[in-house]
């Protein structure tokens, strides 16, 4: 148990805040004139429904208050009179309808306060036991205000059941994993801990043969209508300045997720994996649980998935690489539902580090590939979604096809996945599929007759690289898409989606270049490194043009967008093309070599099919550019000509 001790002097002096997290001491200064002390808070308490919340701390009087309020994803904000006082104790009574979850408490006192800290509350209800049964090493009861919830499908990740009309489940579980979880059904939540993290999980604590009781507790609530906001590639490492750019990222997405929650939607998140950086978990002390410090600050509850670089890198060997994320996440793969749509969350790496062991950090390889048990898990998993008309959204990190490559007017894309004709099979029942996926750090659509792929781009964008001191001073991924993450807004069984840059605003959803003016020469762009060890990376924009075309990047177009574009009214034949972004180029090849580093090759400048070419009369003539999404939405711009290339360029 984690404790925080808050000693307080009286009338006005220091706090000193004192914690165990982590095995390490915290000094905070804090000024008070309210005269209490040894006021300590539990890393977490549990309370039963409108019960009596009780706390140590001598000085609390009962005409005090408690201020208590939702942190992260956590709901409410209450303040409560205090209602009873002893020599070491103070207590006040929770309100019937407070729901679990992270808070903030505050002593107040007239018009003074004193923060005391942050907890996670949980509410529980009097546990109904439920009697063994022959066979069944995991038992347990899922509830809503009390009563059971029939229908609930359960799992260990290898078995799968449902509960019955009482809410109960039982499963012969060999509890492989070390829990169970259930598929949140729609028109609830879980509970909220830590922040943001949902608690569809339970860990097991006995022993693999002796039966024991996990329950869970559901809050009703109407996501029919709800908002999705997908983020890819986080890679926190605490380098390249990536610490002070989250906070960047954070204050965009968590002012877009109010934005998005005025209509009344209910509003989640899911990562798309590579929340951390193996590389890097050892030498610089930062693995998977400094990574989640920083994802709990994400306003809305968020489901979590693994990415190739959340594996443990001094282990070779996928199952035990694993179970970091699994003690410090979550479970690496589940279902959930919100409304009437069935998602996903699956854990297609596996993890190879050839030449790993204790204290050696491994060669870091994989394969995309779902590995059989999964696979199982899968099937049964889908067999309870018997309304094979449900929506369904995978969710997983490495891409199920590779980046489509444009041929003349033929898009061209291959399965990346070593399995993935299986997964294919397994999800062509269902008639409408869509499948978000991250692992590349750009942006593209696949669309076939099973399903329709969304790989979205990174939070990160180029590792953080382009953003770091000393260079571009942008955010920008390796197809010129600024990093970011996508948003998704669905009613009932409709959905739409846009891709949202960090810093950027929600209709900024194209970039222009003039391509007379795209020349890109060490002289201008690395004058510490030559034009020889530049081309390599400039390729054709290392040769000076005049034939006055302007390329257009629409980083989030698939087959129902439309690109139009008019010179003095009259419309210019654009062409789908297959080619680099420059200002990625100038932002991340050149800065490098101008550093006198060489590029990192899984760094550099994709060729991508979401750009697009006209040409113009003359090399100085306004072009308008009108670009539509496939929801009718349209993005304008009206661009002067001659554009210059540049790092802060829109």
């Amino acid at each position: 148990m984690k404790w925080i001790l808050f000693c307080v002097p009286l009338l006005v002096g220091n706090v000193c805040v004192m914690s165990s997290c982590n095995e390490e001491t915290r000094y905070t200064a804090l000024q008070t004139s309210i005269p209490v002390q040894g006021v300590s808070l539990p890393a977490s308490v549990a309370v039963a429904p409108g019960g009596t919340l009780t706390l140590d701390g001598s000085g609390v009087q009962v005409t005090d208050f408690l201020r208590i309020e939702g942190v992260g994803a956590s709901e409410g904000s209450y303040e409560l009179q205090v209602t009873d006082v002893a020599e070491a104790t103070f207590s006040v009574v929770l309100p019937d309808e407070f729901r679990a979850g992270t808070y903030a408490l505050t002593l107040v006192r007239g018009a003074q306060s004193l923060p005391l800290g942050q907890t996670d509350i949980r509410v529980e209800y009097a546990q109904v036991v439920v009697p063994d049964k022959e066979g069944m090493t995991v038992k347990g009861r899922v509830t809503c205000e009390g009563r059971g919830v029939a229908g609930v499908v359960v799992s260990d990740g290898f078995e799968v059941t449902q509960t019955d009309d009482d809410g109960i489940y039982y499963l012969p579980s060999e509890k492989a994993n070390g829990y169970v979880f259930i598929s949140v059904p729609g028109g609830y939540e879980a509970d909220i801990a830590t922040g943001n993290q949902p608690q569809f999980f339970r860990r097991l604590t006995a022993s693999a043969t002796m039966s024991e009781q996990q329950d869970f507790v559901l809050h009703a609530v109407d996501n029919t209508r709800h908002k999705l906001f997908v983020m890819a590639d986080f890679h926190l490492a605490d380098r390249t300045n990536d610490l002070v750019q989250y906070d960047d990222f954070l204050n965009d997405v968590n002012s877009q997720i109010a934005a998005e929650s005025l209509d009344g939607a209910r509003v989640y998140g899911v990562t798309l994996g590579d929340l951390s950086w193996d590389l890097y978990w050892y030498s610089r002390s930062f693995a998977l649980p400094e990574a989640m410090q920083e994802i709990y600050k994400v306003e809305c509850p968020v489901f979590n998935l693994p990415g190739n670089h959340d594996n443990d890198p001094y282990v070779a060997d996928d199952w035990r690489a694993e179970q970091p994320f699994k003690d410090d996440v979550c479970p690496t793969y589940y279902s959930f539902n919100l409304g009437e749509v069935h998602y996903v969350v699956l854990d297609n790496i596996r993890y190879i580090n050839t030449g790993a062991s204790e204290g050696t950090v491994g060669d870091r390889d994989y394969n995309g590939y779902i590995v059989p048990a999964q696979i199982e898990w899968l099937k049964k998993d889908l067999a309870y979604v018997t309304d094979k008309s449900t929506p369904i959204v995978v969710c997983m990190h490495i891409n199920f096809y590779q980046n489509p490559i444009i041929s003349g007017n033929d898009e061209i894309a291959m399965v990346t996945l070593d399995n993935g004709a299986e997964l294919k099979s397994i999800l062509s029942e269902f008639s409408d599929v869509q499948v978000l996926t991250g692992h590349t750090h750009i942006n593209f659509t696949v669309e076939d007759e099973t399903l329709m792929e969304h790989n979205t781009a990174a939070v990160c964008a180029t590792w953080w690289w382009t953003g770091n001191t000393g260079y571009a001073g942008n955010h920008i991924c390796k197809d010129g898409s600024p990093g970011g993450y996508a948003v998704w807004s669905i009613d009932g069984r409709d959905m739409e989606w846009y891709y949202k840059g960090t810093g950027c605003d929600r209709d900024y959803q194209f970039r222009t270049y003039d391509l007379n003016e795209t020349y890109i020469t060490a002289e201008k762009y690395a004058p510490n490194s030559t034009d020889e060890a530049l081309s390599e990376y400039a390729g054709t924009y290392a040769t000076k043009r005049s034939d006055n075309k302007v390329l257009i990047n629409v980083w989030g177009y698939d087959s129902a967008w439309k690109v139009e574009v008019t010179e003095d009214g009259r419309p210019l034949e654009v062409r789908r093309v297959w080619v680099k972004d420059p200002l990625h180029i100038i932002s991340y090849e050149a800065l490098r070599l101008n550093a006198g580093s060489s590029p990192t090759s899984s760094f550099v400048s994709d060729n991508t099919g979401h750009m697009f070419e006209v040409t113009a009369s003359a090399p100085d003539t306004p072009l308008e550019i009108r670009v539509t999404d496939r929801f009718g939405r349209v993005y304008t711009e009206t661009m002067q000509r001659p554009k210059a290339l540049s790092c802060d360029m829109k």
